[in-house]
């Protein structure tokens, strides 16, 4: 059954295969249903969590209230943080 909210809910499907967030994903699929818009697939200028030691993605993940980072292996720790 198709979701109102979203315009074009192939895009936003294939966007959360690729592992992003609900919100994100239609953000994204609906800003490039619009033809006056331009998203782009790449935000900011961070460079990917891959890049990020262990000890910033805990850093980033404590800032935004992760449960249980501590125990996290870096894999964890990036998978949480796309998640949220």
């Amino acid at each position: 059954m198709p979701t109102p909210q979203l315009k074009h809910e192939d895009l936003y499907e294939e966007l959360r295969d690729k592992g992003m967030s609900k919100e994100k994903a239609a953000r994204i699929s609906n800003a490039k249903a619009n033809d006056e818009m331009h998203p782009s697939r790449k935000g900011g200028k961070q460079p990917p969590y891959e890049d990020w030691t262990r000890d910033d993605l805990y850093d980033r993940a404590k800032e935004i209230g992760i449960k249980g980072r501590s125990g996290m292996t870096k894999k964890e720790l990036i998978t949480a943080l796309r998640a949220h």
